[in-house]
């Protein structure tokens, strides 16, 4: 009896230790769970920080690059060793090669810009011919402050020097123009005050040269102020009838046409509305008409016409002239250029009148070509849209 109950007390004994150990495990495991629970929230806040920054820095890059590629210059970025860190498009397309490191710049001017930067020393910009289609590239090169970073930036500069070099060929040749009258008017001054009491007699015809050399002067001025104008404006417009404006040109040039021995002929079909600039296309129509007057043999014939085709107003002027050598079709809208240059002084001829018919077209969303055969005359189109039709680039 005492043995089983001294079994009993010890088993009971054991039971309860057991139960303390479980309490306690329970207990541990309680703690653990909850700390797990939160090192697993604190991971995933951590992480998820961790993909906004990315994502942020991702969206910083693809922005930098979406501006720097839409630039108009081409940019390169280089490393202290001279590789290719960043590109863009621009770049790439200037150059015409996709660059993996400075060494392989095909221009030497611009490796050494880029490697005089990488040194650390500083430099002036180069020009250089090639790159892609053979244009003109300005190159600077400048060393990142406080980085081994190098920022080599290409420019296409073709259009501006040969704009350039038109402004200069233009300034040349409008001083050549204008000189040979003005020397022309003084030497005729001078011979009249030198002889005008021994030979009155020849007063008369030195007067009526210096009229002529007058008038020439006056034209050139005044095509030079016009050529400006439609350059940097575009002149008021309203909807007009070519039609009647062509017809009212040819009709104030009939009788010059007539003194030169030639006849001149209108045909119009109907009423052909444009939108435009009244004072500008009547300056194109009389600039073509007194063109082909200038150029045609007496008992030639000028033939005007204005019709419409294809939404598009169109305005010829046809005659039966000396014709222009095809060498000198691609050319003769530029301005001063001349194919017979003795004729057009003759005849009175500035040599910028069918630049500002070509101007006065293209201001007007136009067109102005040449058809001609040497020795049976030339026909020269123009095209406008019609009103209602668009008025192309040039209208406000």
């Amino acid at each position: 009896m005492g043995q089983t109950l001294a079994a009993v007390t010890w088993a009971i004994g054991i039971g309860a230790g057991l139960g303390a150990l479980a309490l306690t495990l329970l207990i541990v495991q309680g703690k653990l769970h909850r700390r797990l629970k939160r090192t697993y929230a604190a991971a995933r806040t951590e992480a998820a920080q961790r993909e906004a920054l990315a994502a942020a820095v991702e969206r910083e890059r693809e922005d930098r690059e979406a501006v720097l590629g839409a630039l108009e210059d081409g940019i390169l970025l280089f490393d202290g060793t001279g590789e290719v860190l960043f590109a863009n498009d621009r770049a790439r397309e200037l150059l015409g090669v996709r660059l993996r490191r400075a060494r392989d710049l095909a221009h030497s001017s611009l490796r050494a810009i880029v490697e005089t930067a990488l040194a650390g020393g500083t430099n002036n910009p180069v020009e250089v011919e090639g790159g892609a289609a053979g244009r003109l590239l300005r190159g600077s090169a400048a060393r990142i402050a406080g980085r081994e970073r190098v920022l080599l930036v290409l420019q296409d500069v073709t259009d501006s020097r040969m704009a350039d070099s038109i402004r200069r060929d233009f300034a040349a040749n409008a001083s050549h123009e204008l000189k040979t009258p003005a020397a022309s008017i003084r030497a005729l001054a001078e011979t009249i005050a030198a002889g005008a009491e021994n030979d009155p007699a020849s007063l008369p015809r030195f007067a009526a040269q210096l009229e002529v050399e007058a008038v020439r002067l006056s034209r050139i001025v005044s095509d030079l102020l016009d050529l400006s104008r439609l350059e940097s404006e575009a002149g008021e417009r309203a909807e007009l009838r070519l039609d009647r404006l062509v017809a009212e040109e040819a009709g104030r040039l009939k009788d010059r046409a007539e003194e030169a021995g030639l006849s001149i002929a209108v045909d119009t079909d109907g009423r052909v509305l444009v939108r435009g600039s009244p004072r500008d296309l009547a300056l194109l129509a009389r600039n073509l008409i007194e063109n082909a007057i200038q150029y045609t043999r007496p008992g030639g014939r000028v033939e005007v016409s204005v019709s419409s085709h294809d939404g598009s107003a169109v305005f010829e002027v046809r005659d039966s002239g000396v014709g222009i050598p095809s060498r000198d079709q691609a050319r003769i809208f530029e301005r001063f250029y001349r194919v017979d240059r003795a004729r057009s002084r003759d005849t009175g001829g500035t040599g910028l009148g069918l630049s500002i018919v070509k101007h006065v077209a293209a201001n007007h969303g136009g067109t102005v070509s040449v058809d001609s055969q040497l020795g049976r005359g030339s026909t020269f189109t123009v095209r406008l849209p019609l009103a209602g039709c668009g008025t192309g680039a040039g209208a406000p």
